[in-house]
C-alpha cells in the first residue's frame, strides 16, 4: 500500500511547535503534501529538511510568510518539477510535481495550494485566473502520465461539502463558477479533463464526515460547521487503485484536517 497524506499548515514553523513531526512519524505516510507552508530556504535549512524520517522537497513563495507547498518522501524521486510554468502563481509556489518514473510507469505526486479568493474582489479575480490556466495544463499532463495531485483546492464542490451552503452561495468557495470548474474537472466526456475526486469515489454520500476545515470564528469546529476543501484529484487508473480514506479531524496543526488515502501500489 502507499499512503498519501495532505495537510494545509497555516505554517510549517508553527505546526512544528504543535507536534507535526511526531503525528507524521506515528501516521506513517509514505508521502505527505503539504500546503501554505510560509517558509522561505533559509527557514528550512538545518531544520526542516527532513521530517520523520522522510525527505523534504519545497516550493517557496517569494513573498515572506505566505502560500509555498511541500512533499515530504519515503522515496527518492527520478524527478521535481516546480511550478506549473506561469509567472504570477509559480512566485507564489503553489506548485510541486515529484516524478517517480520507471520504464513502466510514468507517474507524479503533486501538492498544489490554489489561491483563495475570499479577502476580496482582487484575490477572488487571481483566482479565476489561476482556475482558467491550471485547467488546461492538468488536461496536457493527463495525456503523458498519471498523477495524484494533493491540494488545498479552496473550493467545496456540491452541496454535500459544507454544511451550511444555502448561506453560502455567493461567497468564494461555493460560488457557481468555482463549483462548474471543479465540475469540468471531473467530467469525462470531451469537455472536461476527466480527473477523479478520490474521496468522493470513496465515500460518495458523505456529509458531516467529509469536512476538511472550519472557520476560526464562533464554534464552527465544535459544531462540525465545514466545509470540505481538501482534495486528492487522480488520474483515472491511479484513482481506482485507492482502498481507503481517514480524514484525522482530532488533528489540529492548523484550520485544516490531514486526510490521508491508502493506494493499492508501491514505489
Amino acid at each position: 500500500m502507499f499512503k498519501l497524506t495532505s495537510l494545509n499548515l497555516n505554517g510549517l514553523r508553527s505546526a512544528s511547535t504543535k507536534g507535526v513531526a511526531d503525528w507524521v512519524a506515528e501516521a506513517a505516510p509514505d508521502c505527505i503534501c503539504m500546503q501554505e507552508i510560509r517558509v522561505q530556504a533559509s527557514d528550512v535549512q538545518g531544520r526542516f529538511e527532513k521530517m520523520a524520517g522522510l525527505q523534504g522537497h519545497f516550493h517557496f513563495a517569494e513573498k515572506k510568510g505566505y502560500a509555498g507547498t511541500a512533499i515530504y518522501t519515503k522515496h527518492e524521486p527520478t524527478d521535481i518539477v516546480i511550478g506549473w510554468g506561469n509567472t504570477e502563481f509559480d512566485a507564489e509556489g503553489r506548485y510541486l510535481e515529484l516524478r517517480f518514473d520507471t520504464p513502466a510507469r510514468k507517474l507524479s505526486i503533486i501538492s498544489c495550494y490554489f489561491p483563495s479568493g475570499s479577502s476580496g474582489e482582487e484575490r477572488q479575480a487571481a483566482k479565476f485566473r489561476f482556475l482558467e490556466g491550471f485547467m488546461p495544463y492538468l488536461v496536457e499532463l493527463k495525456r503523458t502520465r498519471e498523477f495524484i495531485l494533493c491540494g488545498d483546492i479552496n473550493i467545496a464542490h456540491k452541496e454535500a461539502d459544507l454544511k451550511n451552503w444555502k448561506g453560502n452561495l455567493k461567497n468564494s468557495g461555493f460560488l457557481p463558477e468555482e463549483r462548474a470548474w471543479m465540475t469540468r474537472l471531473l467530467d469525462a466526456g470531451a469537455e472536461g479533463a476527466g480527473l477523479v475526486d478520490v474521496y468522493r469515489h470513496l465515500q460518495p454520500d458523505t456529509t458531516d464526515a467529509c469536512y476538511t476545515w472550519w472557520s476560526n470564528r464562533g464554534q464552527a469546529y465544535a459544531k462540525n460547521v465545514g466545509w470540505r476543501l481538501d482534495y486528492h484529484l487522480a488520474t483515472p487508473a491511479m484513482a481506482h487503485l485507492a482502498r481507503s480514506e481517514h480524514i484525522f479531524k482530532t488533528i489540529k496543526f492548523s484550520d485544516h484536517a490531514p486526510i490521508t488515502i491508502d493506494y493499492d501500489f508501491t514505489l
